[in-house]
């Protein structure tokens, strides 16, 4: 008999969400019966308080598993009765898994960028990396850059509170000198939260405040005004810079930052996959930048979840083609 499977999605606005046919293309090539189900907060007019209700509906109705998006990635957590280690670590969800009577968290949007990064900038020096974005999204890549081996990271968001948050987690996590933040100046575009399965900049993970950056050696908010000047000066001399916010996304377009902050020692890398060619993208490498773009992040985090529904391998080579081949038709 044929194995069958039933997965959703709990978020809210993922109406266009490409998951459904991301896993269930796969699915096919492995001869399995897959149907991949939406749970739309949205259209059933409920908030991210009902995530642990649709959880315990799920299991009750023979569900699988499921992918958690926005804005639930966090309020899901005090509903389950275990989290992964990875899980537990970014304090963020967006994958669960059933065993019996049991709900299972885990998190693969952080090893879904380590594997993208891997892959398509595989020799990219990562000693000194600027982050755009201190969401959830950016709470990933954070993560997955300071695992790879990144030396620092600066993180730079619109609300500095956020920022700091994050990089206080990641400086308790990988040690003093691994992260600090600065101001972004208020001219830059606004960061609107998107909509589903792109892994979405909903808010850092919880965390306990510790030290405020700024330290003697590293850069960091010392209190002066956000003129967009240190920013400037920490690209100058940056190998890299993650773009972890919305901005280049079909609904919120244009560039993150000023083109002129870019320049060909940089390799940029971008988070946003509708569309895969963003302006940033487009800019940093008519000026001689390396690029990566969001594919691969959506790509390698759905593969690690249809790895734990199915436990199957899945061909990312071939997700990466069908995922194309979906964002352009």
């Amino acid at each position: 008999m044929t194995p069958s499977y039933l997965v959703g999605l709990i978020g809210a606005g993922i109406g266009t969400s490409l998951s459904p046919a991301l896993h269930e293309r796969e699915a096919h090539h492995h001869g399995l019966r897959y149907l991949y189900r939406l749970v739309d907060l949205a259209g059933l007019g409920l908030g991210p308080e009902s995530a642990g209700d649709l959880v315990r509906a799920a299991r009750r109705l023979g569900f699988d598993g499921l992918n958690i998006t926005h804005p639930c990635k966090q309020t899901v957590i005090a509903h389950l009765d275990e989290l992964s280690v990875d899980a537990a670590t970014l304090g963020a969800v967006n994958t669960v898994t059933f065993e019996g009577e049991r709900a299972i968290g885990h998190n693969t949007d952080w090893i879904g960028f380590a594997e993208s990064f891997a892959r398509g900038l595989p020799d990219a020096a990562t000693r000194r990396v600027v982050q755009l974005g201190a969401g959830g999204a950016g709470a990933a890549t954070a993560h997955a850059l300071l695992t790879l081996g990144a030396d620092h990271l600066t993180v730079a968001d619109l609300d500095p509170s956020r920022a700091r948050g994050l990089a206080d987690a990641l400086v308790a996590r990988f040690g003093p000198g691994r992260a600090s933040t600065v101001p972004l100046p208020p001219s830059l575009p606004p960061q609107p939260d998107p909509h589903g399965q792109q892994p979405d900049p909903h808010g850092p993970p919880p965390v306990t405040r510790g030290p405020q950056r700024g330290g003697a050696g590293e850069p960091g908010e010392r209190g002066e005004p956000a003129d967009g000047r240190e920013l400037a000066e920490l690209l100058r001399t940056a190998d890299g810079l993650v773009h972890a916010t919305p901005t280049g996304m079909a609904r919120h377009p244009g560039l993150p930052l000023p083109a002129g902050l870019l320049h060909p020692g940089l390799w940029v890398a971008d988070i946003v996959y509708r569309p895969l060619d963003t302006e940033l993208l487009r800019t940093a490498r008519a000026l001689g930048c390396r690029t990566l773009d969001g594919g691969g992040m959506v790509v390698f985090q759905a593969a690690h979840a249809f790895r734990l529904f199915t436990g199957a391998e899945p061909d990312t080579e071939r997700m990466l083609a069908h995922l194309t081949t979906l964002v352009t038709s």
